[in-house]
């Protein structure tokens, strides 16, 4: 087989838009996550983010979040088409700051969890979730 100058251009056109497109959507979920925060520095440590390693069907992945003294906690699934998956607000009332809920995950990914605290600091944690079958049309 042999290509022509124009499908050599296609090809690399192709791969290059293929290297780029991870970095973009880390960069949305970076954007996310500092939407969230207000651009304030996000420490590690005080959020537990439970997530089974493996999950058989992406449609029904099992999550929970707990952080001790936070007001608020987002979830985010870096691979979705739609990264936010979830946000949890606690008032003063609560008697425990932990939710927990079942996402849809669109393929093997990162499921991230950052919280806000009642001091106004942020911590964030996060777990890798193997997706044997997608759950977002996948």
């Amino acid at each position: 087989m042999e290509l022509t100058r124009r499908q050599t251009l296609i090809v690399g056109l192709g791969a290059a838009a293929a290297a780029v497109l991870p970095m973009r959507a880390m960069a949305a979920i970076e954007d996310d996550i500092a939407a969230f925060t207000g651009g304030a520095a996000v420490g590690e440590g005080g959020i537990t983010l439970n997530a089974p390693e493996i999950a058989e069907n992406g449609n029904t992945v099992p999550i929970s979040v707990s952080a001790p003294g936070a007001v608020s906690i987002a979830v985010y699934a870096a691979g979705n088409p739609v990264p936010p998956v979830a946000t949890f607000n606690f008032g003063p009332l609560a008697a425990s700051q932990s939710a927990s809920t079942r996402i849809r995950l669109a393929q093997t990914q990162d499921v991230i969890a950052v919280a806000k605290m009642a001091d106004g600091s942020f911590v964030q944690t996060s777990a890798t979730v193997k997706v044997t079958i997608g759950g977002c049309g996948g």
